[in-house]
């Protein structure tokens, strides 16, 4: 990933200035996942609370405030909220969850939702009841603080945090630095998915066109809704990405909006992929119905193949079952015989030209 220059420091709002706090070892709550001060793209030593934090920042009068919070409840996200001045429609949906990805302005911040997927591994495609688990990842963003909410046990930020703090270069940007690493790694999740998808796709297809395939129309149905589910997370991000990259906000520099545009590129690329997956899918299902009627009329031919020759001895059968004395060939010695070789003749007369019709 390309270096983000620093676009220089942030600078607090005079009027807001508080007076000097040592950080304070605190225990973070089970709700807060993790709490640092980044001043100049270094992270201040010590554990924070929120508070602490951001009356930090502002002393100084630079650097930004980076929490990390994990599913938390109304009551548990107010004290967050209240600090850093969330508006509260944005922190409904933050704990609601279940949103579509958007961007939002309120006031002097953004708000932005993020759709996160995992791959579920498992042993074949046509036996799997899930394919694509997803999550969610809200962003508040303001000029001297960002603040991550997540939902779902593989929407983790851990490994993103640490890789930044290996980079002061990029933290130098600021919360729209963090804004964008966050929507860069999200994107690139996206990516591995629909590769891994790619596989499994391959391997219906040619499971579908197989001989005796064992391929359901509702195996093809639940990879539809797999898809489907995944479109729903890629799709609706495009917009938000595009304004950000197009500068709706002051609080994203010139210096991070092209970033954003690479990003857009990506998913651009995700999004022709998912399209690409649902048509493929839909001539699929349409090929497995089409083989399942296939395989019906075929059924149906043999059955009605062998009723006809059945129908010859059940004919004959039944007409010399009638009791009647004067019958042909009733008191005949090779009556017996003639009829049972008669019956025969024309089974195998019946049988072969079924055959030679293919319809056995």
């Amino acid at each position: 990933m390309p270096t983000i220059p620093s676009f220089g420091g942030l600078r607090g709002r005079a009027n807001r200035v508080a007076p000097p706090a040592p950080p304070i070892p605190v225990l973070l709550s089970a709700y807060v996942v993790d709490c640092g001060v980044y001043v100049d793209g270094v992270r201040l030593p010590g554990r924070w609370t929120h508070i602490d934090a951001v009356a930090e920042v502002r002393r100084r009068g630079e650097g930004f405030v980076w929490i990390g919070l994990h599913e938390p409840d109304e009551r548990q996200i107010q004290g967050v909220a209240q600090t850093f001045g969330l508006h509260e429609l944005a922190v409904e949906d933050a704990v609601t969850a279940h949103q579509r990805p958007k961007l939002e302005r309120y006031d002097d911040n953004l708000f932005m939702v993020l759709k996160t997927v995992r791959y579920v591994e498992h042993e074949s495609p046509t036996t799997a009841n899930e394919i694509v688990e997803t999550g969610e990842i809200m962003a508040f963003l303001g000029a001297d603080y960002v603040v991550t909410v997540r939902h779902g046990k593989h929407s983790g930020l851990h490994e993103l945090r640490s890789g930044l703090e290996k980079s002061p270069e990029r933290l130098r940007g600021g919360p729209a630095a963090v804004l964008h690493a966050i929507a860069d790694h999200v994107v690139d999740t996206y990516l591995a998915v629909t590769d891994a998808f790619e596989n499994d796709i391959d391997l219906i297809e040619k499971a579908v066109f197989a001989p005796r395939s064992p391929v359901s129309a509702e195996q093809m149905y639940l990879m539809k809704r797999e898809i489907l589910e995944l479109r729903r997370a890629v799709m609706p991000l495009a917009n938000p990405l595009r304004r950000l990259a197009e500068g709706c906000s002051p609080l994203v520099p010139d210096t991070i909006r092209s970033y954003f545009r690479d990003v857009d590129d990506h998913l651009t690329t995700v999004s022709e992929r998912v399209t690409s997956f649902d048509e493929l899918l839909t001539t699929l299902v349409d090929a497995t119905l089409a083989k399942i009627t296939l395989q019906q009329n075929t059924d149906m031919r043999k059955i009605t193949a062998w009723a006809a020759i059945i129908a010859v001895p059940t004919m004959v059968v039944g007409v010399y079952g009638m009791n009647f004395d004067h019958m042909p060939e009733t008191h005949w010695r090779f009556g017996y015989p003639m009829v049972m070789v008669v019956i025969f003749l024309a089974c195998i007369v019946l049988y072969r030209i079924f055959r030679k019709n293919r319809w056995l």
